[in-house]
């Protein structure tokens, strides 16, 4: 077993400082918060020299824009993962808040705090541009919502934009209830929610 635990600490020591240092940020703002989390406590947990943080980034306010763009990046390929296996766009409506789930999932064994974007954001002065990110990942998830919509809804685009903005508004409101909780249980609901909104919006008897 001594040997397996030295052999992978070996390979994470292998992995390029840039790489380390961002796996070492996710995990302590997400935990701790960006603004509690000082960029020494960053640098002791990658296993890197002070000199490796700013040959990769300038500041710390780079270090936590490069984390918010991870982490758009990495809920994509959840999404995607789970679009992969949506049939139809109904499905591919709720593979959205299935991504959402699916992070929430991933996170409970270290502690679920709800979303790590929002959470950032909440952190950071108006006018950021940490803000920004989260602000574009939030409006690329509704444009998702937008595009499934716009083709479940053929016949009646002009209610694509607000079903759209419901469903977000669902999704958002379900994932900060969950984080304050703990759990994910409140995306579950959210998401039979939505599957009930989606059904009326394409019952036409």
């Amino acid at each position: 077993m001594s040997e397996i635990k030295t052999g992978a600490a070996a390979v994470g020591r292998r992995r390029p400082a840039r790489e380390r240092l961002l796996a070492a940020a996710a995990r302590r703002f997400y935990a701790d918060g960006v603004t509690a989390t000082g960029i020494d406590t960053v640098i002791a947990e990658a296993g890197v020299a002070k000199t490796s943080l700013y040959n990769n980034f300038s500041s710390k306010a780079e270090l936590v824009r490069a984390y918010l763009n991870a982490r758009h990046e990495k809920w994509l390929a959840t999404y995607r993962t789970r679009l992969e296996g949506a049939a139809g766009p109904r499905e591919a409506v709720l593979a959205v808040f299935d991504a959402y789930a699916d992070c929430a999932e991933d996170a409970r064994e270290t502690g679920f705090r709800g979303c790590g974007m929002l959470n950032a954001a909440a952190e950071l002065p108006a006018g950021d541009a940490g803000r920004d990110v989260v602000r574009r990942h939030k409006e690329a998830v509704e444009e998702l919502i937008v595009g499934h919509l716009g083709q479940l809804l053929l016949e009646r685009p002009e209610e694509v934009g607000a079903l759209a903005e419901h469903l977000s508004f669902l999704l958002e409101g379900a994932m900060v209830r969950a984080g304050l909780e703990g759990d994910g249980r409140r995306l579950a609901h959210a998401r039979t929610l939505a599957a009930a909104l989606l059904d009326g919006a394409t019952d036409t008897s």
